[in-house]
């Protein structure tokens, strides 16, 4: 069965306080190689048959009204996995 891949992020000039978190970790484990973090979330949606434009236009709409809270976040990627 396929599967719609959504991922989601917080919009890049708001404050991320999950990355930061995780960032401040790394630098107290003595990780260096990483300047900054940001931490999102994914959706995966499982298709009964094959995706259609149908089908996937519908994925881009409930990704915009569901699954994203568009004044704080952005629908970064939307990808079908077989």
């Amino acid at each position: 069965m396929p599967t719609i891949v959504v991922d989601v992020m917080p919009k890049a000039e708001l404050l991320d306080p999950q990355g930061k978190a995780v960032s401040g970790a790394f630098a107290r484990m003595g990780v260096e190689s990483f300047t900054d973090v940001r931490i999102g979330k994914r959706f995966e949606l499982t298709v009964d048959g094959e995706v259609t434009d149908e089908i996937l236009a519908e994925a881009r709409r409930i990704a915009d009204e569901v699954l994203s809270n568009s004044v704080i976040e952005d629908v970064v990627a939307i990808e079908v996995v077989e």
